[in-house]
């Protein structure tokens, strides 16, 4: 199998393809740019989609779900519509957050302290 074909200051036709679809250029303008086929320009495409499935899969077996109870979400939503994003989303970012900044600790004595307080006002 032959190595990328640099095309149209891009390192392979693929790259070539692809950012010129981005730009909204048709196949056949995409196909005549290139000198390459409009059945290429599609298989292309394909490959490319098919790359990055695999990729997409790859990645994610490396994650997991962590499921939240519903009560979280209806708190965090507030916090996420203002930054236009999903409470799933922003419950992923606090948690990335707080394992990058290595606050663990902190953030566990600080609920901790919180359930303590919690149970001496319920006795």
């Amino acid at each position: 199998m032959a190595g990328p074909k640099p095309a149209l200051g891009y390192p392979s036709r693929t790259a070539a393809v692809l950012a010129m679809r981005a730009e909204g250029k048709d196949t056949h303008a995409i196909a005549k740019a290139i000198g390459i086929s409009a059945k290429a320009v599609g298989a292309l495409e394909h490959s490319a989609a098919g790359r990055k499935r695999e990729q997409s899969t790859s990645r994610d077996s490396m994650q997991r779900a962590v499921l939240l109870p519903w009560d979280v979400l209806a708190k965090l939503q507030p916090h996420a519509e203002q930054r236009a994003i999903t409470a799933n989303h922003l419950a992923r970012l606090l948690v990335v957050a707080v394992v990058r900044d290595g606050l663990v600790d902190a953030v566990m004595d600080d609920a901790d302290r919180v359930a303590a307080v919690a149970r001496e006002f319920a006795a």
